[in-house]
């Protein structure tokens, strides 16, 4: 017989300092070797081995080996948007260097949440579109309007393809650092892989940021009204 869920084994694996740096660095979707997860923490090899044992074992991380290393990566979606809602709720901390400082600030500018764009970037974006008409308002759950299907499959996105598949849509997501809502969803990851493909936006190394490229900044004023 089941009691409640054992919320307090997942918050001691996520609560832990260096495992926490491990997750953050892992929260845009990337894939990345042990070895870089121990920069990131700023803890010897040993130590991070353990903890990502601890969190591949808790089902938070899965592990693949590729010749010498072992690559992590977040166990799915659902772990992103779980530490993502986390995040809205957490006290800030103050950077300790210039160069984390200069990383926060990148994040906050525009960066991916798992497979979405978040940030100024990724709610900007989601008010274009609800100032377009393409989708509706978050209490719709940011519902695909007429007009929106029209524009994406033009714009690229095949619109009846993303709707065959189990994943939802369009849904809002909680921005930690805007306070406010973006789009997600299977369109929602939609958007961020076009605008990757046609090079507006530019993965930052080491960081789960992305760039604006200048082309993007151009674009994203012409088409979608979008001025960063």
């Amino acid at each position: 017989m089941l009691a409640d869920a054992d919320l307090a084994a997942v918050a001691a694996l996520m609560g832990e300092g260096n495992r926490a740096s491990m997750l953050l660095a892992l929260l845009g979707g990337d894939e990345l070797p042990a070895r870089a997860l121990a920069a990131r923490a700023g803890v010897s090899s040993s130590l991070a081995s353990a903890h990502l044992g601890k969190l591949t074992d808790g089902g938070l991380l899965v592990a693949e080996r590729r010749g010498r290393n072992r690559y992590y990566r977040l166990a799915d979606r659902h772990i992103a948007a779980a530490i993502e809602a986390l995040l809205a709720i957490a006290p800030e901390r103050r950077a300790r260097s210039l160069r984390e400082s200069s990383r926060g600030e990148a994040i906050r500018h525009a960066r991916t949440c798992y497979d979405h764009l978040a940030g100024e970037l990724g709610v900007a974006l989601t008010d274009s579109l609800l100032r377009a008409g393409l989708i509706g308002p978050q209490e719709e759950g940011y519902s695909l309007t007429h007009a929106g299907r029209q524009r994406l499959n033009a714009f690229g996105i095949d619109v009846d393809d993303l709707r065959s598949r189990p994943r939802a849509l369009t849904r809002p997501c909680l921005d930690w650092t805007e306070r406010r809502p973006h789009l997600a969803g299977s369109l929602g990851a939609a958007l961020a892989a076009r605008l990757f493909e046609l090079d507006w936006i530019r993965r930052r190394p080491d960081t789960r940021a992305v760039n604006i490229t200048g082309d993007g900044h151009r674009q994203l004023r012409a088409q979608l009204a979008i001025n960063l």
